[in-house]
């Protein structure tokens, strides 16, 4: 398609983008002000009844061994039998790439907006800020797992209501991205 056809066209850098693992991200990852331009255009998701039904709690590396601790003390509130090597791999979790910006969807009640569509406007919220990271020069890696559903991590992050939709790490990819299998417009897509 000829809209596709400009490298530098936003419907090309759509088209092309690509999730990174987030363990395998290095610096240099978003200064302070990068990072807040790309909240900005998270920010700017379709949010009916602008209620700005979500929150973006960012975790610097100087939090990263709290947030690590945190991790833990949830797991273990869980798993009171969880051995060292299981653990590890919860704080290291914590650690991963330069930046971490947790969303969390916070839908407004009572409201005359659905919380379906207020949910829906939280997880629009996450793949935006995956995109304006690649628009940045970045890579994101959306992810969620054990402790986007733990109160006590939630609850941590000083977020009483609501539930984390995802953890959003930011940064350099170490290596080239991996192109995953895209389903075929055919098997997703029919007229009606």
């Amino acid at each position: 398609m000829t809209i596709f056809n400009d490298t530098a066209t936003p419907l090309r850098l759509l088209a092309t983008r690509r999730s990174g693992k987030a363990r395998d991200m290095v610096a240099p990852g978003p200064t302070a002000d990068e990072l807040t331009a790309i909240l900005g255009v998270a920010a700017r998701v379709p949010d009916h009844g602008k209620l700005a039904p979500w929150r973006f709690v960012t975790i610097g590396l100087d939090r990263r061994q709290a947030f690590a601790d945190l991790l833990a003390s949830a797991y273990l509130a869980g798993r009171p039998e969880a051995g060292r090597v299981e653990l590890q791999a919860v704080r290291d979790f914590a650690f991963q790439a330069p930046a971490l910006v947790v969303v969390v969807s916070r839908p407004v009640e009572p409201s005359q907006i659905a919380k379906w569509e207020q949910q829906l406007s939280a997880g629009t919220a996450c793949g935006l800020l995956c995109a304006a990271a690649s628009a940045a020069g970045f890579v994101a890696n959306w992810l969620t797992g054990w402790a986007a559903y733990s109160d006590m991590v939630r609850d941590g992050l000083g977020e009483p209501v609501g539930q984390i939709a995802g953890f959003i790490f930011i940064g350099t990819p170490s290596r080239p991205l991996d192109e995953r299998p895209r389903p075929v417009l055919a098997d997703v897509v029919r007229a009606w």
